[in-house]
């Protein structure tokens, strides 16, 4: 099996309860449950209307500007996949266009996050089905290969394997390691909850903010009363 022109097939996934409870988490807290140390870059963002990205991602990596192996993806993925494509991040030609969200929309999807460009921007706005990219052009894409699909890709030095939890909102993209799902879950949960806590503080009045001056004493601040 020739390296860099493959299709391999997927050997786990998160179910459809993991993504579920992680729907109802903001992704900048499930960021933080994962010490701020993954992200999917900030040029990653949602071209859509809005609404919330989750799925177990079937990965795709492509050469800049060819969309080949994508195509192929679509017919291969299941309800509730995410399609997680890497092309580079070039955004010379688009990946894909309103004719392949309709496909995936049509096979139940639940989404698509592509490093590089998408076009048709205009009716991919005017809806909600998730889509994340890097940029727009009208400019077509190649269809000639080479690309892989189902193995691991790196978006910004975040590394998504084939299966992974693959979340998104307004704040950008996020990637939880199929093995970190559970315990990334538990942290995030409790640090929404702290927040829930701390804002109804604010909204009383009650809200304490002496850590502020603990901290800058301790980190020698002067000028302090």
């Amino acid at each position: 099996m020739a390296a860099g022109f493959r299709i391999l097939s997927r050997a786990r996934g998160v179910g459809p309860d993991v993504v579920a409870r992680f729907r109802e988490l903001p992704v900048a807290n499930v960021s933080d449950s994962m010490s701020r140390m993954a992200a999917g870059g900030p040029r990653l963002r949602p071209m859509h209307a809005g609404g919330v990205l989750a799925g177990p991602a079937l990965t795709v990596k492509t050469r800049p500007g060819d969309n080949l192996m994508v195509h192929k993806a679509i017919g291969l993925a299941e309800p509730g996949d995410v399609l997680v494509v890497d092309a580079g991040g070039d955004l010379t030609n688009a990946i894909i266009g309103e004719l392949m969200i309709a496909q995936m929309v049509k096979r139940g999807l639940g989404g698509v996050v592509v490093n590089g460009a998408i076009r048709d921007s205009a009716a991919i706005r005017a809806g909600g089905y998730p889509v994340f990219a890097a940029g727009v052009t009208h400019r077509g894409p190649y269809k000639d290969g080479p690309g892989e699909i189902n193995v691991p890709v790196a978006i910004d030095g975040m590394v998504v394997a084939p299966g992974d939890l693959v979340i998104g909102d307004d704040d950008g993209l996020l990637c939880v390691p199929f093995d970190q799902v559970e315990q990334v879950h538990a942290a995030a949960t409790a640090k929404q909850a702290a927040e829930t806590k701390q804002m109804a503080a604010i909204e009383a009045g009650t809200h304490d903010a002496a850590w502020v001056d603990a901290a800058l004493k301790r980190l020698g601040c002067e000028g302090l009363d």
